[in-house]
């Protein structure tokens, strides 16, 4: 027997899903183990192999190939534990990250409580000092032609000064037009690996060769201060992997939706952002096409962020503007928006007006939340969830870690409930409907501000808090019904068993509209051909090769633009016609009925290319019926907060593991799975489809 892995390291929990060759899925989640991730990924995927009574060495001896995600980068940028980075720009731009878009750059990032104050706001900080930024006499203009030759001697000498005093260990270079001509960039790379080889070097006509001078500039920084990280954590992984028998590829989960080989993937830190998430997502739109369901909503709510994406059609959208903590980034990336919300979220009161609030701090896995017993001191909203009876101390992550309700019932009463004048309970109960009206809100901001209408989606509830919490807000936005996955909190790392190999490319190609269809395909002809080539290096047949384009596009005279999928490079007039209607229609769907003017004339900004190779998709388990009744199921009974009758009352708790598909649970009641915990509100009920997802609709 053989087997596919995939592991995902979250803020929390590592998680683990093992694909065997009969088609089985078996599911790990352990406790992240930070700053030493590698040694939790081994734990995850040794809780998934005893699950399925093998040992760890064979499983990873008898695998075919390892998926990985990880939060690496986005925990390196937040912490700000990345290299000691110098930038190279052109003479005169020194100044690009200070600046950053302007005013925007003073609240971009910053949370709404944040930016009600915006006296006391300011630009971030730039990863790369003002003193270790230096300018070199050099110039291309905008079709790439060379106006100023750099100066050798001089940008040798600046060089060797600001690394010997700064002691950088990682060097951006982004300089003006190089994304049209990158012969300065190159050269500016070796002097540097002549005079520092041991610089991690980061050029953005590699990493970002698109227009956006401050995006461009803040890519190539974000890549060279994360990627030495990125790097030294891939390795390690390996090193790791090899020790426990594995021999087979290491591929890494990317931002914007592929996977990509350990070798390209570390020189490309930027593209790991936010991986975890958006690999949820393509997990939501392959279980939710053999279901039958077009338009979802997925949210991931797991230990320290929520996130939210919407599939329409099938289809997944590219952030047209992404940004990690308070820096913006030029580099595809499948479209989520995020909260600081999560299980490990700190809960307390406002100093002056002891209104309530959870996160957007976390505890994260160490300390944790209070009832873990590792040394947490303040309430978070785990500790809320057991406090109103959806978790319980003898049933978490499958019984192998016990919580202590108590420490959580002291300390909550003591820091949260009784400066509010309320019981431990009542207390509980409004910090839950606050966190429901945090996931409200945001899906609100990415479809009913967006023109769309939650009434016509069904909602994908995973990660290992969501499930607790979807059946209340799911039925305040009145979706059509929401699906909580078999593989629930392990779905990220499910939906990397259901990625492609995915290589991106992108050509800066300003193209006034109208034009021909001529004009067009020849823009895309270099883009094709690097694409076939990077498909066919890895060895994927012309039968497993899939091309899809994409566009960049905006009104004339307009500096920002949008992502506009084609389904084909247009062949005639009328293909040309429909690129522009296309474009409307979405300038529309993001900004506002009447917004679009066509008078103001269009025009393509950059043509893209996703090159994928097809990968082989798991079969999803499909359970059998048996002869067994739903009350066997039922372990005990237990008091929960139900949110219908604002009150507690009893409800009927079963064990996930004897659950078959095709039965019916009515809530009120619990579902603890090894996992997660599904919470069913009154007048709700779930019924156990056959690919033992959990499917609640509304009674």
């Amino acid at each position: 027997m053989s087997f596919v892995i995939a592991t995902d390291v979250g803020g929390t929990c590592t998680d683990t899903v093992i694909v065997s060759s009969n088609g089985e899925i078996h599911l790990g989640k352990v406790l992240s183990t930070p700053p030493n991730f590698a040694i939790g990924v081994i734990a995850s995927v040794d809780n998934a192999a005893g699950k399925m009574g093998y040992p760890l060495a064979e499983v990873l001896a008898q695998a075919t190939l390892f998926i990985h995600g990880s939060t690496v980068v986005d925990n390196t940028i937040i912490t700000r534990s990345g290299a000691k980075t110098g930038l190279v720009t052109t003479k005169g731009f020194e100044d690009t990250l200070r600046v950053t878009r302007g005013a925007f750059g003073r609240w971009g990032g910053l949370n709404e409580a944040q930016i009600k104050h915006p006296v006391a706001t300011d630009r971030a900080v730039p990863l790369a000092a003002f003193s270790a930024t230096i300018g070199a006499a050099e110039r291309v203009d905008y079709k790439g032609g060379v106006v100023e030759q750099l100066d050798e001697p001089e940008i040798r000498a600046t060089l060797k000064n600001l690394i010997h005093h700064e002691s950088l260990e990682a060097i951006a270079v982004c300089l003006l037009w190089s994304f049209k001509n990158s012969q300065h960039e190159r050269f500016i790379r070796k002097i540097i690996e002549e005079i520092a080889p041991q610089c991690y070097v980061t050029l953005s006509s590699d990493i970002a060769p698109v227009p956006g001078e401050y995006e461009r500039t803040s890519t190539t920084v974000i890549n060279a201060y994360a990627g030495k990280v990125v790097r030294d954590y891939i390795n390690d992984l390996e090193i790791k992997l090899r020790e426990y028998n594995y021999s087979g590829p290491l591929l890494i989960m990317q931002g914007h939706g592929g996977l990509l080989n350990a070798e390209h993937a570390a020189e490309r830190a930027v593209s790991l952002i936010e991986c975890g998430p958006v690999a949820g997502l393509i997990g939501s739109q392959y279980i939710g096409a053999r279901l039958e369901q077009d338009d979802i909503i997925a949210v991931d709510m797991g230990g320290t962020t929520s996130k939210v994406g919407v599939i329409r059609s099938q289809s997944l959208s590219l952030d047209d503007q992404p940004m990690v903590d308070r820096f913006h980034y030029s580099a595809p990336k499948v479209e989520v928006v995020s909260i600081g919300a999560g299980g490990g979220s700190l809960v307390s009161l406002e100093a002056g007006t002891n209104v309530p609030q959870v996160g957007p701090e976390s505890a994260g896995s160490l300390p944790g939340p209070i009832c873990y017993g590792n040394g947490g001191t303040v309430p978070t909203l785990t500790d809320v969830m057991l406090i109103i009876g959806y978790m319980a101390g003898d049933y978490f992550l499958g019984g192998q870690h016990k919580l202590d309700i108590e420490a959580a019932q002291n300390r909550f009463a003591k820091e949260i409930a009784e400066p509010l004048g309320l019981s431990v309970r009542e207390a509980a109960a409004g910090i839950f409907r606050i966190a429901c009206s945090q996931m409200s809100d945001l899906i609100h901001q990415i479809t009913v501000e967006r023109g769309l209408d939650p009434r016509e989606f069904v909602l994908h509830a995973f990660g290992g808090t969501c499930p607790m919490l979807a059946s209340t807000f799911a039925e305040e936005l009145r979706v059509k019904k929401i699906v909580i996955p078999y593989t629930a909190s392990v779905n990220c790392a499910f939906g990397m068993t259901t990625a492609d190999v995915v290589h991106e490319f992108a050509e800066t190609n300003i193209i006034a509209l109208p034009t021909t269809a001529n004009d067009i395909a020849a823009a895309f002809k270099p883009l094709l051909a690097d694409a076939k080539k990077s498909l066919a290096a890895d060895n994927f047949s012309s039968s497993e090769s899939e091309y899809r384009c994409a566009v960049g596009m905006r009104y004339r005279l307009q500096v920002h633009e949008l992502i506009v999928p084609i389904a084909g490079i247009p062949q005639d007039q009328a293909g040309v016609e429909k690129l522009m209607d296309d474009f409307e229609q979405l300038y529309e769907q993001r900004y506002g009925k009447g917004s679009a003017y066509k008078e103001a004339g269009m025009e393509i900004t950059q043509c893209r290319v996703s090159a994928h190779g097809l990968m082989p998709r798991p079969a999803l388990f499909s359970g059998s019926a048996d002869n067994s009744k739903v009350d066997d199921a039922k372990i005990t009974e237990r008091e929960i907060f139900v949110e219908k009758s604002q009150s507690f009352a009893k409800a009927d708790i079963y064990d996930f593991t004897k659950l078959q598909a095709g039965h019916v649970i009515r809530g009120p009641a619990v579902i603890h799975t090894p996992v997660t915990t599904i919470v069913i509100q009154e007048v709700q009920h779930a019924t156990i489809d056959q690919y033992m997802n959990t499917v609640i609709e509304f009674s």
